[in-house]
C-alpha cells in the first residue's frame, strides 16, 4: 500500500506546529512563518466554502427532485 492510499491523520500537522520550539526562530523567520501559516488559513476557509457550496448545490437538487 502506497502511503498516499492509507487514511491521513487529522490534526496531525497542526499538533506538530503547535509543539515546535519558536526559540530559534528570527523576528524575520517568524514573520515569514505567520504569512505562511496565514495563507493556508485562507487556502483551508476557500476549500470549505467551495465544498459547503457544493453540498448545497446537491441538497438543493436532491430537494427540488423529491418534491413531486
Amino acid at each position: 500500500m502506497n502511503d498516499d492510499d492509507r487514511p491521513r491523520l487529522r490534526g496531525d500537522a497542526a499538533t506538530h506546529l503547535s509543539s515546535e520550539s519558536l526559540d530559534s526562530y528570527s523576528q524575520d523567520e517568524l514573520d515569514e512563518r505567520i504569512a505562511l501559516l496565514e495563507a493556508e488559513i485562507a487556502r483551508v476557509k476557500a476549500h470549505r466554502n467551495k465544498a459547503a457550496a457544493h453540498r448545497a448545490a446537491a441538497d438543493a437538487l436532491f430537494r427540488s427532485g423529491s418534491g413531486g
